[in-house]
């Protein structure tokens, strides 16, 4: 893609709310405060803990912290890949647009502010609650297994991640008044910054797609209904995790029938907040159908098939 005007100012303007929003972790975010742990972390738009009609008031709360704890962590995770690959991706613009290199390089560091700022919530988190959580997937590992796949496939993850993003905290999380006020505002900060990450995230994804092949985007569908396939694995192992220490911790002996529809309300709620809604965000959708042919959507939607329903 050759850079017009129109870019430049597109990637100016990411340059400019980036300085105009710029926050600190200490300063801005926690600012001295703990967790309420009588509260909600996650709203029920994301956790859908309402499915689970056996559980108390009190459980549905432990619920949903440990909920919000993975979520979280899961951005933290997300993010060391995605912080790589926008660093790899400025070489292209080294001799060439250095707006478009600054905003780049604005995004790369505003990502590892972003993943220290999540493992400072899970020192935070640590503290009040029971001993015995596990996250179980391993940041390096995760990216290093991502990378691999085509860069336009990494584009189009990145993408689906920095938009799902938007859309929770603007439908579930910002307008829910009951949620733990520290969880609440990381999530807000968060958010400030990923709405022009996610600016960045099209630009780059639509510059790389006019690159290739069309060899190599049938190719990179491949890689991309791939990488969702592994993150599903993630999360089936993790749903596990997370019902088994709520069993641990909640104070009572579960019914294996109770704990076997944990598990599955768990694992539903991690589909839904990590790949359900983000292929059904319209803008993620007109821009994915926008690039490929009719053969490679009908080909990502029967790989999905089992993870919509």
């Amino acid at each position: 893609m050759t850079f017009t005007t129109t870019h430049t100012e597109n990637y100016a303007r990411c340059i400019a709310a980036s300085t105009r929003v710029r926050w600190d972790i200490g300063r801005d975010v926690i600012r001295g405060r703990v967790f309420d742990f009588s509260k909600h972390f996650l709203p029920d738009g994301l956790s859908r803990i309402s499915r689970l009609d056996f559980l108390q008031p009190a459980e549905q709360v432990h619920l949903s912290q440990i909920q919000g704890r993975t979520y979280a962590n899961m951005f933290g995770l997300v993010e060391r890949f995605i912080g790589i690959k926008m660093l790899e991706i400025t070489r292209d613009h080294w001799f060439g647009d250095q707006v478009a290199l600054e905003a780049l390089v604005r995004f790369t560091d505003e990502e590892l502010k972003h993943q220290e700022l999540f493992r400072r919530i899970e020192r935070l988190a640590a503290a009040g609650m029971p001993p015995g959580y596990e996250f179980l997937p391993t940041a390096n590992e995760v990216a290093a297994q991502v990378l691999q796949a085509p860069t336009w496939s990494v584009l189009a993850l990145t993408c689906h991640i920095e938009l799902f993003t938007q859309t929770h905290y603007r439908q579930s999380i910002e307008p829910d008044d009951h949620l733990s006020e520290l969880y609440k505002d990381v999530f807000l900060f968060h958010w400030q910054e990923e709405s022009q990450h996610a600016i960045l995230d099209v630009l780059e994804w639509e510059r790389e797609n006019a690159r290739i092949t069309p060899q190599e985007r049938d190719e990179a569908v491949d890689g991309l209904i791939g990488l969702v396939g592994a993150i599903d694995g993630i999360l089936q192992k993790q749903s596990h995790a997370d019902a088994h220490y709520f069993v641990v911790t909640c104070g009572r002996r579960v019914p294996q029938a109770q704990l076997d529809k944990l598990a599955a309300g768990l694992l539903d709620a991690y589909r839904w907040q990590y790949i359900v809604s983000g292929v059904q965000q319209a803008r993620f959708r007109e821009l994915l159908v926008q690039m490929i042919t009719a053969d490679q959507w009908q080909r990502i939607q029967s790989a999905l098939s089992s993870l919509m329903s």
